[in-house]
């Protein structure tokens, strides 16, 4: 008996890894499959758009998106060299539990996933940032999931916001004045989806006055509330290269993402103008980030260490 339960577990342990493996593997078939609508979605267009034949093979090929940028990164009232990398793919998504789905169901919704990163320092200090936005390709509602974590030497902050009857957020961070916080909001525009629904169909996407969340990047790293604030939206198509601006009023903020007009539109660059600093420190500063190679790949199954080069064709 005692051999048959290890027999048992080490089975289990075995399936659970190859499910593990194969997951990313499976994402194509397990994507095409699936057109759900998220549970708590009110108040939003459900009716899917349909996807172009160049967007289901560009897009479930069973490769990612990788682009790296330099990174000319304000902070502290000082621009700071570093990198960021955006990290575009499909997957499907349990609406559920509002996480990766292992497996393959019919509630499953295919999301065009954004995993956004930058690194940079100030002074002898690093700074890490990740944000990660689950939207669906079928572009009828808000983004399902947003996630944003910095770290640095001081401590670190996380902020999650789920899509469900409202816009549920928790934020923690290492500072008394901000905490722990559970929040929830009205369903509006948010900045974090913007950069993947612009992937999908730029010229959807909002122009006009408006009320968004910024990114919650953003909100932390300048100690603003999360909330929706007053914005105008504009989107200049033109031939080659077609920018989406997004503006501040109350926030003396300006955002620029610049991509290429036609299909796939990659993605150039951007330019995020805001006070940076504080006290008699703080003034106005650019971010910047201009393109330097983007390469299409299974990432996942690329970590060897004969794999490490494929960052020096990223020039990361």
């Amino acid at each position: 008996m005692v051999l048959q339960t290890k027999f048992y577990n080490i089975i289990s342990g075995l399936f659970f890894l190859v499910l593990l493996g194969s997951c990313a593997e499976n994402q194509k078939n397990i994507a095409v499959q699936t057109t759900g609508v998220a549970a708590g979605s009110v108040s939003e267009n459900n009716k899917p758009k349909p996807l172009s034949k160049e967007f289901k093979q560009f897009w479930y090929s069973g490769e990612a998106e990788i682009t790296s940028y330099n990174l000319q990164q304000a902070r502290y009232g000082e621009i700071r060299d570093g990198e960021a990398v955006l990290i575009y793919v499909t997957e499907p998504f349990a609406p559920g539990k509002q996480v990766k789905a292992d497996q393959s169901s019919p509630s499953n919704i295919p999301v065009l996933k954004l995993n956004f990163t930058k690194k940079f320092l100030t002074g002898i200090y690093p700074y890490s940032i990740m944000s990660s936005t689950f939207y669906p390709v079928a572009d009828n509602q808000h983004a399902i999931k947003v996630t944003s974590s910095i770290q640095e030497w001081c401590g670190q902050v996380f902020a999650q916001l789920n899509n469900r009857e409202k816009f549920e957020v928790k934020s923690f961070s290492y500072f008394e004045s901000e905490g722990d916080q559970s929040l929830q909001f009205a369903k509006t525009h948010l900045e974090n989806e913007l950069w993947t629904k612009l992937r999908i169909q730029p010229k959807d996407l909002p122009t006009g006055e408006l009320k968004v969340i910024p990114s919650l990047e953003y909100l932390r790293l300048v100690h603003q509330p999360v909330k929706a604030y007053s914005a105008e939206a504009s989107l200049e198509q033109n031939d080659e290269i077609s920018v989406f601006t997004l503006t501040y009023p109350e926030l003396k903020r300006e955002l620029k993402i610049s991509f290429t007009t036609a299909f796939p539109y990659s993605i150039e660059s951007w330019t995020d103008t805001y006070p940076s600093g504080f006290g008699p420190s703080a003034k106005m500063l650019t971010t910047q980030a201009t393109k330097i190679k983007s390469l299409k790949t299974p990432y996942w199954r690329r970590n060897g260490n004969e794999d490490v080069s494929l960052r020096d064709t990223l020039g990361i």
